[in-house]
């Protein structure tokens, strides 16, 4: 049906997809998990029922991602996996917390709540700081030097600050009352920190890769990657302006910080992708050169047809059902 070369490419669009979507839709509930105030058990109830439809499916994404990686880029799985094993344990690990915590913080004796509140924040920071940590290992091509390991925890502070950011929107989007009130301050706060770790990566990235340097300052490339950093920082200084007359008594314009964050996660990916394309490791290996056998990837794309849009749909069904403010918490 199509070529090796055209399935690597396909492939590799799918791979963009699960990756942008699971930053986006798990990132705001690691955000609200890293938001989580030990102090106040009504807020800490809210802000588990906002994002308690969603936030176990939303885990989906990464599900598919790395199952995408292992059937189309066996070869860029082992590398990536064998230099990114300690990091991915740690991911794996803080995921488990936040799934038995979520349970448990119901289920267990009143006194125990606040440490399975406090185990779910943990857990929520650690998944991020581990996912931010491996971003950076991956964007500097897995070197085992001091810069490499500096710029590493610089994406995992990043990466946390983005999750809280975008996760405070969305608190402002679900919420009413005092919690919305507070969830203004969160983003404020974080939306800081996360302008300055994208301007940071943003100067430091193609500084100390030639590659992406060259990439972005070439002709005509630069009339297509200079708008992406251009817009990024309109979107932040905008939605900063809006966060001074939040929340309106009518609610109105509540969901703009999110859709803002939206954005901003969504041009840092086209960024990142613009970088590096079309290597799947930056610097060593392209995605012709890991793909699968062509007669495999034609029949692995039958199942994706079906299964992506089926992914799609009910994420779409179950946001479009529990849309609009949060309610009270219960557990069935």
């Amino acid at each position: 049906m199509f070529d090796a070369h055209t399935l690597a490419i396909i492939f590799v669009g799918l791979m963009g997809l699960s990756v942008l979507l699971y930053a986006i839709l798990d990132g705001y509930d690691l955000g609200v998990g890293i938001l989580l105030p030990l102090n106040d058990d009504d807020d800490s109830d809210t802000m588990i029922a906002s994002i308690g439809p969603f936030w176990d499916a939303n885990e989906t994404w990464l599900v598919l991602a790395v199952g995408l990686l292992l059937i189309a880029f066996p070869v860029a799985h082992s590398y990536i996996f064998k230099q990114l094993y300690l990091p991915t344990a740690l991911l794996l690990i803080s995921l488990v917390l936040r799934g038995v915590a979520f349970d448990f913080r119901a289920k267990a004796a009143f006194g125990h709540k606040p440490t399975w509140n406090k185990v779910f924040k943990i857990g929520s920071l650690m998944a991020a700081l581990s996912q931010g940590y491996m971003l950076g290992m991956y964007v500097m091509g897995f070197e085992n030097n001091l810069a490499a390991y500096g710029f590493s925890v610089l994406s995992a502070l990043g990466v946390a600050a983005a999750y809280s950011y975008i996760g405070a929107a969305w608190l402002i989007m679900k919420t009413e009352g005092q919690l919305q009130i507070r969830a203004v301050q969160w983003a404020r706060k974080s939306g800081w920190i996360c302008f300055i770790g994208i301007l940071a990566v943003s100067v430091v990235n193609p500084l100390i890769n030639a590659g992406v340097f060259e990439k972005w300052f070439s002709w005509p490339n630069i009339i297509l990657i200079l708008p992406l950093p251009l817009i990024g920082f309109a979107l932040f200084a905008i939605t900063h302006h809006q966060l001074n007359f939040l929340p309106k008594v009518d609610d109105k314009g509540c969901w703009l910080p999110f859709v803002a964050g939206v954005m901003l996660f969504t041009l840092c990916f086209f960024g990142l992708a613009f970088s590096y394309f079309p290597y799947i490791v930056p610097g060593k290996l392209t995605i012709w050169e890991t793909a699968a056998a062509p007669e495999s990837l034609s029949f692995i794309l039958w199942g994706a047809i079906i299964v992506v849009p089926v992914i799609l749909a009910y994420t779409a069904f179950a946001y479009r059902v529990f849309w609009g403010k949060v309610s009270e918490l219960r557990y069935y």
